[in-house]
């Protein structure tokens, strides 16, 4: 999996074995210090709704659990499970209700490299068949909704590589190891340019990247990281387009590209990371999409139980 394309923020031997936190030059690295079999719980939830001239609608909550385990270790490598359980689900509607139950008790294995950066799912394709699986039985249970067809389509394709399952499939873990790997000065910001997911198919779009180290809490050992990301408006508005033609949704009256409105997508993620172990305690990572007078927005919290 491709990791920040940003030659100034190269991973660097920047500290001694064990420490993370300088507190005398401020700055600081999050490196993963783990061993087999340490295990940690966090509770997660994922909240999306649309904001319409003040109104806010399509309101939904899936909340879960999940545990995170270290599996093995090598001299560069991490394997770490994520295993997701106890889902509860606030929503009215009942399409996304059934999908939301899909990841119940799912085991996802993610390999890392030494810093704890995520490099790949190992087991993409344990995971592909039981999403398939869990997906054909909603044909026939779900088969009144309209347009019910399309959307399992759509998923089946979102899932069906070992590529699309780690843009689509892993996105709290990628939330989590954001910072992993990285050496940061206080109140600097590192900019660059990243790949992000592109979830309508096809290749990653192109986004503005800028990372901070906001705060050091050397007393407590831990710091606080940011994030802001920004996709290339015309290569997003291009492939939405694109995508809804594909589905029919113009029908007869297809509008010049040109004259699609600009979608704009905007994410910021902050983190505070343990020091000298280099878990995240908590995370928290806002997604606006804007299309004229609306904005989609999708938070996901992660904390550590």
């Amino acid at each position: 999996m491709k990791k920040v394309i940003m030659s100034l923020i190269l991973i660097g031997s920047f500290f001694d074995a064990f420490c993370q936190i300088n507190v005398k030059d401020s700055t600081a690295q999050v490196i993963g210090y783990w061993s087999v079999g340490d295990k940690q719980t966090f509770d997660i939830s994922y909240e999306k709704y649309k904001i319409k001239e003040k109104d806010t609608t399509a309101r939904s909550m899936i909340k879960y659990e999940v545990d995170i385990t270290i599996k093995d270790s090598t001299a560069n490598s991490y394997t770490i499970e994520w295993l997701y359980k106890n889902y509860k689900i606030d929503t009215t509607n009942e399409f996304e209700r059934e999908i939301a139950k899909m990841s119940e008790n799912i085991s996802v294995l993610i390999k890392t490299d030494e810093y704890g950066a995520v490099e790949e799912v190992i087991n993409w394709e344990e995971v592909r068949d039981y999403i398939k699986k869990t997906i054909e039985p909603l044909r026939e249970k779900l088969k009144e909704v309209s347009g019910l067809e399309q959307v399992l389509n759509k998923m089946m394709v979102t899932y069906d590589s070992k590529e699309a399952i780690e843009a689509n499939a892993i996105k709290d873990a990628i939330q989590f190891y954001t910072f992993h790997g990285v050496h940061y000065t206080l109140k600097e910001e590192l900019k660059g340019q990243i790949e992000f997911a592109n979830n309508l198919g096809g290749k990653p779009f192109d986004a503005e990247v800028t990372f901070s180290l906001d705060e050091i809490n050397a007393e407590e050992d831990n710091v606080v990281l940011r994030m802001y990301q920004e996709v290339d408006s015309d290569q997003l508005t291009k492939v939405t387009y694109d995508y809804l033609e594909r589905l029919g949704v113009f029908g007869e009256n297809k509008p010049d590209r040109e004259k699609l409105p600009k979608l704009t997508t905007e994410v910021w993620t902050a983190s505070r990371v343990h020091g000298n172990t280099g878990w995240t305690t908590y995370s928290i990572e806002t997604k606006e999409i804007k299309s004229q007078d609306v904005i989609s927005i999708e938070e996901r919290i992660i904390q550590i139980k």
